[in-house]
């Protein structure tokens, strides 16, 4: 199943966000993943599978180094899914 997850990373007790965030995203690229980043969030979209797998092994890694809060919104209404018509039988709105 093709899903969407918006995933936001916050550092704590630390100064510098900019290398644990910028880490964090740069883990988060995988194949058969697209991975946008934006100013407050980074969307992940992808089947379920290897969203969560990446956003699995991102947290561990950054948590090696890091204390972290992790905020992770998922959905399989997303809109990568409608736009290649992979819309669920029965789910006729727009």
């Amino acid at each position: 199943m093709r899903i969407q997850a918006q995933v936001s990373i916050y550092p704590l007790r630390t100064e510098a966000l900019a290398q644990p965030v910028e880490e964090f995203c740069r883990k988060l690229r995988m194949p058969d993943l697209t991975v946008t980043t934006q100013s407050m969030s980074t969307l992940i979209v992808g089947e379920s599978d290897d969203v969560f797998e990446a956003v699995r092994q991102a947290f561990a890694a950054l948590s090696t180094d890091y204390d972290i809060v992790m905020d992770l919104k998922v959905s399989n209404a997303c809109p990568d899914a409608v736009e290649t018509g992979r819309r669920k039988k029965g789910n006729d709105r727009q």
